[in-house]
């Protein structure tokens, strides 16, 4: 890379008086900035960058190629699912049918909101549930969704007391996080030495205070959990809900559902199932389905189909209106959510149909299980069984340098950061917290196996380094722009804003 752009900021290149632009003259003839009100106006001067268009073409094209993302190598993050994105649903998404105004009169979006119902529909298939809305911008904003929902469930009924969600050990940090702005207490259940929820310890929990369970299926060590049947017994017969994250949705498509199991509410992931853009902090989009008897809950406005009247000729044809529930949690978002997100899903589905969707679940099974036997001889295996979509080491083997007692000792870190010299992204690590060394790893269902064998030899070849030069490892990553970084420094000293010296 040219030393003239390597690993400044564009504050650093920027010379006085040189621009790249000409703005044309103010045609606010009479008017000033004074008008606007003192309290509007900014008290010192705004400090830009001054650079020619050259330079900054250069800058963040480098800039971009320092940028790590699933377009640019394997991205084997466990339990956030970095799938391809189709450059198909791209196109589809950009097509100007699609780009109206949010506040389009529904006879005139009557395309956009057939799809938006098509795609609810779809999914509550998916699921084996009654009806999604697909208004929460993301994952999360979905779980506080779903658990709003049960909340004016309980509420409509005057049972104020249900006031605590039962979330298991090994949930995501999402789950106790919505919980907790839902105005809901946490009750921790814990999990047995097979990774699954100890139903022993959930009997205690459960009372007339419970409002109802949080799970995810696969769990997060990517383990199926078998004992859902009697689990969904017990909180029903205690008169709460169960709630399906449905982030690891993944390998469960077209084998088996949760409405089937006996969940009442949950969410789905389009970036994570339905190959959305993910990261970045958005857009995203956290559809949440209901069981038959829930709808009335979702949140406002629900697009509803309705027979076209009008014509005998027409007698199929459907008309799309917005409907708003009485009994409604209210609001959740801004008009119809991410509607450009929601394109780009129902492209992906229309792409698979419903012969190919079961495929693409028992393909992210495969990989992941390739890859945990494959590396099994040269990693610690906590749970030694079958893995769904992703799995979970705990560091390396002793004879690999992964016991703690030496003080050659290599770390889960170490491995992510030297990954980083391989060209791959680490996987995911210290999470779950069931483990002390825990490393995640989630191959995704779009990864050749040629990938996949390119990722497994070097995570023995990490290992091998580890055993024979272990300083290697530790000291890693050596071939990024940066090397490692004091983590702790930069969370407590962290800098925001550029200061020339």
């Amino acid at each position: 890379m040219n030393n003239t752009y390597y690993g400044k900021l564009i504050f650093e290149l920027s010379r006085p008086g040189r621009v790249g632009y000409s703005l044309p003259k103010c045609e606010c003839e009479g008017y000033s900035l004074g008008d606007l009100g003192q309290e509007a106006l900014r008290q010192t001067e705004t400090i830009l960058p001054e650079c020619d268009e050259l330079t900054v073409v250069r800058h963040y094209t480098n800039m971009s190629n320092n940028n790590f993302g699933v377009d640019t190598g394997f991205y084997p993050l466990g339990s956030c699912t970095m799938k391809y994105n189709p450059k198909l649903n791209e196109e589809l998404a950009a097509l100007p049918g699609f780009n109206q105004h949010p506040v389009t009169p529904a006879k005139f979006a009557q395309g956009s909101l057939k799809l938006y119902d098509e795609v609810q529909k779809t999914l509550a298939e998916i699921a084996g549930l009654s009806r999604f809305t697909l208004n929460p911008y993301a994952g999360a904003h979905g779980e506080l969704t779903g658990l709003m929902v049960i909340r004016s469930y309980h509420m409509s009924r005057g049972d104020s007391a249900r006031t605590k969600i039962i979330v298991p050990d090994s949930a995501h940090g999402t789950n106790p996080a919505s919980a907790a702005v839902c105005g809901l207490q946490i009750v921790e259940v814990k999990s047995t030495a097979d990774g699954t929820v100890d139903i022993e310890d959930l009997k205690p929990l459960l009372g007339p205070d419970i409002a109802g369970m949080m799970m995810t299926n696969p769990n997060t060590l990517g383990l199926f959990e078998t004992k859902i049947p009697e689990i969904a017994k017990l909180v029903h017969e205690c008169g709460g809900l169960m709630y399906y994250d449905g982030a690891n949705l993944n390998p469960m498509l077209g084998v088996c559902r949760p409405g089937d199991m006996g969940f009442d509410v949950m969410h789905i992931n389009l970036h994570k199932t339905f190959s959305t853009p993910h990261g970045g902090g958005g857009p995203g989009s956290g559809p949440v389905g209901v069981r038959k008897g829930l709808e009335q809950f979702l949140p406002n406005p629900q697009v509803v189909a309705k027979d076209f009247k009008d014509s005998k000729d027409f007698k199929d044809l459907k008309v799309y209106e917005l409907h708003c529930d009485d009994e409604s949690l209210g609001y959740v978002s801004f008009f119809l959510g991410n509607f450009a997100i929601i394109v780009r899903a129902y492209a992906y589905l229309l792409s698979l149909g419903k012969e190919n969707i079961p495929t693409a679940g028992k393909l992210s099974v495969l990989n992941a299980n390739y890859i945990k036997e494959s590396l099994r001889s040269h990693y610690k295996l906590p749970i030694d069984t079958v893995c769904k979509h992703e799995f979970v080491f705990d560091g390396l083997l002793e004879e690999y340098g992964g016991d703690h007692h030496s003080p050659d000792h290599v770390t889960t870190l170490d491995v992510a950061k030297r990954l980083l010299d391989y060209g791959f992204h680490a996987p995911t690590i210290y999470f779950p917290l069931l483990f002390h060394e825990a490393l995640m790893i989630e191959p995704t269902e779009t990864e050749s196996k040629e990938t996949l064998d390119d990722f497994i030899a070097v995570m023995k070849r990490i290992a091998e380094e580890a055993k024979a030069n272990p300083e290697m490892v530790k000291t890693a990553p050596h071939d990024t722009p940066v090397r490692r970084m004091d983590d702790v420094k930069a969370v407590k000293e962290p800098k925001f804003t550029f200061k020339a010296l």
